[in-house]
């Protein structure tokens, strides 16, 4: 099992691919040089470029400042090794790679295949290397190329990578085997060594003994098929970024520098007049206000402790009304938000306790056939699986999965992990069945998520985004038990999901079509969006913001941050954080509209600007306020902050009531008081923004 930091002050000797891993092969784009020069002087840990391009074009790529200065490159698929720092080449390697080695064999048969095989550009070439391109080669055609090899008495090294590029090598020569000679001359060991890959030629990397891995997320299916089985850290980002995750997974890069990954856009006009706007402002009285509510948030989080574990919502300060007493629950998506948003207060034993009591109340009512309920009855203990209108809740169980995760993350308990992974797998699987045509997106029934009251169905964002975060989650659960195989499995199917949202909720005139495509992606056609849209079915789709659904995207890394700035552009261009943070939807749905049902006057909940049709969420806000920070915007996400502690100290009856919801036009609390939700991820943000210091 990885244990995070345990093997950081062990990790002497880094040996990272370079194309497609550290850098973009067409475009050399990469956060890896930037970052590495900010923090490499910290650390005692050598740098190597383990790569197949020669060693001119690798120098010629940090002449460039394309990839930061190493300690050793390994080119040409490790038939090359040279000391950067010296610069010189390590003579007594090349010596080894003399065996057998015999060019002209080697083109001779290669150039008796039936299968049609070309010869890479001369700057793939050199005395240790040959490579072609052989486009779709069977395994059965692989090993017949290698007989070939050992019948003209030749034993050597034959490398498939990328279902198009074939190099022949020397029988030492891999990455792998010039790896395992240079840690032996620095008196290393292979448990002290983290490498990292994208492709097939990278796997030999991976075969050391006890070596420490990281597998990029844009990695082919034959790097994660090879090493299934290893000790590998599968990244949830690609290339270079997804390094600096693995880097900071494994403690030699802070986590501070994923903060260096973001585009910098403060110097974007319309973010200058926002800046402009927030100087006005006095920063003493905001973070006063903000911090007065961050204690009254803690008081609002512990008025729902109860022995089932957290309320939706303080039931000593709301009276029941037919079915309000609904809210008399230990709700599942309610509490597993509110468990990841009051992670930071886990050294309060009464929080922790009920944080840890909640996950248990729920998972303890898991289904025969994987489903955890909406709420449990705090009265009687009786759980219900069923939300308004006995349609069943799909998210309930993809939040409680990804709680479960982000407690166990901060925790550490890896017993209670144990207790219940194999509960929690069942629930992916019930899950996974809602994806009933394989196209690894989930299909919702109408009012099946947290918008009960409100009227989307099929492919909806909201969920596909959460549903992207439960197979990471998952996956890391399983790497913690050392299930590198299903850790690799759902890590890598989660990839799958992400460029199937961004597919499919991301319209873009410059979409591709094919000859068969789908109603909706005829009508991408016809314009694009600068944000990821709010539902498709297979005959129509919503151009609405689902603005939760687009914050939580990259929350959750399923989209980069350059969507995401234009995402936050247009959604404070339409006012969606006016009078508080936020909307939940622009624009609302009126009356006339196609999108209308007569269910929404039901508790007159549904009306323009109210509840789940454009109704301002405190909770949501919490979300939003780390979304802009995430970006980059420290100071408009305090300035955000503070009007969410505006809104949470309103109230309906007194100050600091965290209410459920407000008008979306009046900025009015409504609802039901001391939610839990708001409560909690109010304390979240607050801790995201460093703005309180919290207890170890």
């Amino acid at each position: 099992m990885i244990e995070e930091n345990k093997q950081t002050k062990s990790i002497k000797l880094l040996s990272f691919d370079i194309d497609n891993t550290l850098i973009d092969f067409y475009t050399f784009k990469s956060n890896f040089r930037k970052v590495w020069k900010k923090y490499s002087k910290e650390t005692d840990v050598l740098l190597t470029f383990n790569t197949g391009r020669l060693i001119d074009d690798v120098l010629d790529l940090i002449k460039k400042k394309v990839l930061p200065e190493p300690d050793y490159i390994i080119s040409g698929v490790g038939t090359h090794i040279y000391n950067y720092k010296k610069a010189s080449t390590e003579k007594e390697f090349n010596d080894i790679l003399e065996d057998g080695w015999d060019i002209s064999a080697v083109e001779k048969v290669i150039n008796s295949l039936a299968h049609p095989v070309s010869e890479q550009s001369s700057k793939f070439q050199h005395s240790y290397k040959r490579s072609y391109f052989l486009y779709d080669a069977s395994a059965e055609l692989l090993d017949s190329i290698s007989q070939k090899f050992i019948n003209e008495g030749m034993d050597l090294n034959v490398v498939y990578s990328g279902n198009k590029f074939l190099d022949v090598l020397p029988k030492f020569a891999n990455k792998g085997n010039a790896l395992q000679w240079l840690i032996n001359q620095l008196h290393l060991k292979s448990n002290q060594v983290l490498v990292a890959g994208d492709s097939g030629n990278d796997s030999a990397m991976f075969d050391l003994p006890n070596v420490n891995g990281i597998v990029v997320a844009n990695a082919h299916r034959e790097l994660y098929d090879y090493t299934k089985y290893k000790n590998v850290y599968h990244s949830e980002k690609e290339k270079g970024d997804g390094i600096i995750e693995g880097l900071i997974y494994f403690g030699i890069l802070p986590k501070d520098a994923k903060e260096d990954t973001i585009i910098d856009h403060s110097d974007d006009f319309f973010i200058q007049k926002e800046l402009d706007i927030i100087a006005l402002e006095d920063d003493d009285e905001k973070i006063a206000l903000i911090q007065e509510g961050y204690q009254k948030a803690i008081e609002a989080l512990k008025k729902n402790i109860t022995p089932l574990g957290f309320s939706a919502c303080s039931i000593e300060d709301n009276i029941a009304h037919g079915t309000d007493e609904n809210y008399y629950s230990v709700w599942a998506r309610d509490g597993a938000i509110t468990v990841i948003g009051s992670l930071s207060l886990v050294h309060d034993e009464e929080i922790h306790n009920c944080q840890r009591k909640t996950l248990e109340t729920l998972l303890g009512h898991i289904s025969r056939n994987g489903q955890i309920p909406s709420n449990v009855r705090i009265k009687d203990n009786e759980p219900d699986y069923s939300g308004v209108g006995g349609i069943c809740s799909i998210d309930s169980g993809i939040w409680v999965i990804i709680a479960f995760y982000e407690y166990i993350n901060v925790t550490k308990d890896f017993d209670f992990l144990r207790k219940y992974i194999d509960d929690i797998k069942e629930t992916m699987r019930w899950l996974g069945a809602h994806d009933s045509n394989n196209d690894a997106l989930l299909e919702i029934p109408e009012a099946g998520d947290w918008t009960d009251l409100f009227g989307r169905s099929y492919n909806i964002l909201y969920d596909e985004i959460l549903w992207y975060r439960a197979n990471v989650c998952f996956g890391r659960l399983m790497e913690m038990l050392g299930n590198h195989e299903e850790a690799g499995e759902y890590i890598r199917w989660s990839q799958v999901i992400k460029k199937e949202i961004v597919d499919n909720f991301w319209p873009s005139t410059k979409q591709q079509l094919f000859q068969s495509v789908s109603f909706a992606e005829k009508q991408f056609t016809l314009g694009d969006t600068s944000y990821l849209i709010a539902q498709t079915t297979p005959f129509d789709f919503s151009w609405r913001c689902d603005v939760f659904g687009n914050v939580l995207a990259f929350l959750h890394g399923t989209i980069d941050a350059e969507k995401a700035h234009q995402t936050f552009k247009f959604m404070l261009g339409v006012g969606v954080n006016d009078p508080f943070p936020v909307s939940n939807v622009y624009p609302v749905v009126s009356p006339g509209d196609p999108d209308w049902r007569p269910y929404y006057t039901v508790n007159l909940l549904n009306l323009p600007n109210h509840y789940h049709n454009g109704g301002i969420w405190p909770f949501v806000g919490g979300f939003w306020v780390k979304f802009v920070n995430k970006l980059g915007f420290r100071d408009v996400a305090i300035s955000e902050l503070h009007k969410l502690a505006l809104i949470n100290k309103e109230g309906i009856n007194n100050e600091w009531e965290f209410t459920e919801w407000a008008h979306g036009v009046t900025g009015k609390p409504m609802g039901k008081a001391y939610q839990a939700w708001s409560a909690a991820q109010y304390i979240s943000a607050c801790n995201e923004l460093k703005l309180i210091k919290t207890k170890k």
